[in-house]
């Protein structure tokens, strides 16, 4: 059984951005069957990150090395991803995420930010070796109130791609996967 990490790199507690993320994260598994284990919420931890070692951060890099499917999201910042999500990436030499299955996640305020999530995020999980075979999501801050609607749609035209990442069926029960 495949196993879902999600990874938040906000800076605020329980924002929006993890919302999504964990929306996504719900939607893939309801699909695949996969586990969706307790979400890394980086805000938490934002004060040992820069200790080396850490043990609490450690854990947690080894729980995302560890991940079948890895949701990386962050709210976009300066027109990438947050400074508290590289700082915990950074940890990382490259290609230690090889066999993690990734789907990056930014939340935008605009939609001038929308390229963000696959000319920032989407560079740095594959350098870090991760395969990230779907489309990247820029999902507006503003629409979060329809996360479960706009998520599923998103999924229903990436789960073919997705589907075969995860070594899942691409057709659910009697539904077949519309593009």
């Amino acid at each position: 059984m495949s196993h879902i990490v999600v990874l938040v790199g906000n800076p605020q507690p329980s924002s929006r951005t993890r919302l999504v993320a964990e929306e996504v994260a719900q939607q893939i598994a309801a699909r695949s069957g996969a586990d969706v284990s307790e979400t890394i919420d980086l805000a938490g931890v934002a004060d040992a990150l820069f200790r080396f070692p850490d043990d609490a951060v450690d854990t947690l890099s080894r729980r995302v090395a560890d991940a079948d499917v890895l949701i990386v999201a962050s709210p976009t910042y300066k027109a990438t991803y947050t400074g508290l999500l590289k700082a915990f990436l950074d940890r990382y030499e490259a290609g230690a995420l090889r066999g993690v299955t990734a789907v990056p996640l930014l939340t935008i305020g605009a939609p001038t930010h929308a390229l963000a999530v696959e000319h920032g995020l989407r560079p740095l999980l594959v350098e870090l070796g991760a395969s990230t075979p779907t489309r990247g999501i820029a999902f507006s801050a503003g629409d979060v109130g329809r996360r479960s609607e706009i998520v599923g749609e998103w999924l229903d035209a990436e789960w073919p791609t997705l589907a075969g990442a995860l070594g899942a069926p691409s057709v659910e029960a009697g539904v077949a996967g519309v593009r």
